[in-house]
């Protein structure tokens, strides 16, 4: 072999090795590379894994939390309206009247709740309290009453076959203004009910909306009388009871007033359509002087607003 072909197979032999020592060196380099990364995906997917089991821990446990504090809740609600309903039926007279101010929060507070007083009947109860002479236990007692006939039919329909038209203040002078105010109210919602239930056989509602639309009550308490007069007047059957009693002479003075004329008018629309309401009316030497006072309204509203030119 000559100088030259040892040469050159030796040159061949560094250039061989050299390649395959740089073959190693990037194949240990990729599996270093590859055994990195499987390790970061492995620890990915159990820090994923363990994130997803907890979050789902976590709102079982949000869940779990909100049933058994709803629970307490109704619980702690379910006790306390029975604690309040035995004290209203067996407690003393404070202890009434504390009972008819919870009931009525409550009332206030869920529907529900107002079916079901019902049922454990504190309707009758609260009814024979408005008679009292108490003031603040009256108050009390009408106060519940409105939150409780609130929206339900059933709970109207009790309070009227339990006698609460009769437990109405018969001298109007002796009450104040806050009573009449609550009274009006209460009135306002039972007279929404039909017919059927609202009589006016008995002349107390008729007298007590006539006491206040005639007294110096607040003008509020007067709008929510005449809401009541329009509610009762628009039933065939009451014509003949309000009329005759004189409540059109007392409604017409009020609809002179801007704040009262909307129900005082709708109540007289109502009345005028009867044969007896439209004779009284003809025969009221009120209606032309209120009529005419009611009709300059707008013409003085233009009057004031005219801005002459020139």
């Amino acid at each position: 072999m000559s100088p030259s072909q040892t040469q050159s197979m030796s040159s061949a032999s560094s250039i061989w090795l050299l390649s395959s020592r740089k073959l190693k060196f990037f194949a240990r380099i990729r599996r270093l590379l590859q055994s990195k990364s499987a390790g970061k995906r492995c620890v990915s997917s159990s820090s994923d894994h363990s994130n997803k089991l907890l979050v789902e821990s976590n709102t079982d446990e949000e869940e779990d939390r909100v049933v058994i504090e709803k629970t307490e809740s109704e619980l702690d609600g379910s006790m306390a309206l029975q604690k309040w309903v035995k004290r209203l039926h067996f407690g003393s007279w404070e202890e009434r009247e504390m009972a008819a101010k919870a009931i009525g929060k409550l009332a206030k507070e869920d529907v529900k709740e107002r079916k079901l007083m019902a049922e454990l009947g504190v309707i009758n109860m609260l009814v024979s309290m408005v008679a009292t002479e108490v003031a603040g236990r009256r108050s009390a007692a009408v106060k519940a009453l409105i939150e409780l006939a609130d929206g339900t039919f059933t709970n109207k329909a009790l309070m009227l076959e339990a006698g609460i038209l009769s437990k109405l203040p018969k001298d109007i002078d002796v009450v104040d203004d806050q009573t009449r105010h609550e009274f009006a109210q209460l009135l306002s919602s039972l007279s929404s009910i039909s017919n059927t239930h609202f009589s006016l056989a008995k002349t107390e509602v008729i007298q007590f909306l006539i006491g206040i639309l005639e007294s110096a009550s607040g003008m509020q308490t007067k709008e929510i009388c005449l809401g009541v007069v329009c509610n009762l007047s628009a039933v065939l059957e009451n014509a003949g009871p309000l009329v005759s009693n004189g409540i059109v002479d007392t409604v017409l003075k009020l609809s002179s007033i801007k704040e009262l004329s909307e129900k005082g008018l709708a109540a007289l629309g109502h009345l005028v359509l009867t044969l007896m309401g439209k004779k009284v009316m003809e025969d009221s030497s009120m209606v032309p002087e209120s009529l005419i006072e009611i009709l300059t309204w707008e013409d003085k509203q233009n009057v004031k607003n005219y801005q002459p030119t020139f």
